[in-house]
């Protein structure tokens, strides 16, 4: 089976969307062009950002139409992490709430991509 190693995200402005996560999530910017910038994730998987203008094939999806989520160890932390991005200004689409896979909330980075915090309901 091949490694996961990339998660590509559509966006505007690759330069505008890896400052975002530069600094939403303290990761370094390690490679830049006009159409594409890369930031490490964990264990060797790397955040993609491609120009959704230079995106080959062409893609039908709607502009922010991903979902990347983030554990976090509780609902506290879920909590914690909603008000840091609250007051850093992020779109919230979904309030923390208690769903049946744990406590949860989403926020939109610049494109309108789902960024789900969650705690997994414990064991």
């Amino acid at each position: 089976m091949p490694d996961f190693s990339f998660l590509l995200l559509h966006v505007e402005s690759p330069a505008a969307s890896a400052r975002f996560y530069n600094d939403l999530l303290g990761i370094p910017i390690i490679e830049q062009s006009p159409t594409f910038a890369m930031l490490p994730l964990r264990d060797g998987v790397m955040l993609g950002l491609w120009s959704r203008a230079a995106v080959e094939p062409k893609t039908a999806g709607q502009p922010g139409s991903s979902e990347v989520a983030f554990t976090v160890a509780d609902a506290a932390a879920v909590q914690d992490t909603h008000s840091a991005w609250k007051t850093r200004g992020l779109a919230i689409a979904q309030a923390p709430t208690r769903m049946d896979f744990g406590t949860t909330f989403v926020a939109l980075d610049p494109d309108g991509h789902r960024l789900r915090v969650f705690a997994p309901e414990a064991a």
